[in-house]
């Protein structure tokens, strides 16, 4: 019997992500595989649904916007903190800082400016506003066992 990718299928794939300019941003091609079951949440939809239906063998290269990646950048997501706020951490300009929000949800923020006691955190995903280059080398599909 031979699967194809679709809701409740683990999937076992080769990818590599690449900005407009060709420049990788991750890939699994030196490491392991990915292994996931479609849908599962480990891929946001808008790198699941170009890749539904593909078989073990196939390859494909998929453009993915920003809408149905990481979203556009939003100026909203850029926040103005005091020093204080940092406590014993010492920002600089482009550090990745760990902030939890109201509800204690772990947000990476990265400081873009630091102005005397104000230091600008923007919280916008690091590849909001890009569109991706999503290519998949398919090595195996089958049904998810659940454990």
């Amino acid at each position: 019997m031979d699967y194809v990718i679709d809701e409740g299928m683990e999937i076992t794939l080769h990818f590599t992500l690449k900005l407009e300019d060709g420049t990788v941003v991750d890939s699994t091609r030196e490491k392991a595989p990915a292994t996931f079951t479609f849908g599962d949440g480990n891929l946001p939809p808008g790198f699941e649904h170009p890749i539904k239906g593909l078989a073990p063998g196939q390859q494909g290269a998929f453009e993915i916007t920003p809408e149905h990646a990481f979203g556009q950048h939003n100026a909203q997501n850029i926040q103005l903190l005091k020093r204080a706020d940092f406590g014993d951490d010492e920002p600089e300009v482009g550090m990745v800082m760990s902030f939890a929000d109201k509800a204690g949800t772990e947000l990476p923020g990265v400081v873009k400016t630091i102005d005397g006691d104000r230091v600008e955190v923007d919280f916008n995903h690091p590849l909001a506003g890009r569109t991706l280059t999503f290519e998949v080398e398919v090595l195996d599909v089958k049904p998810a066992t659940t454990h």
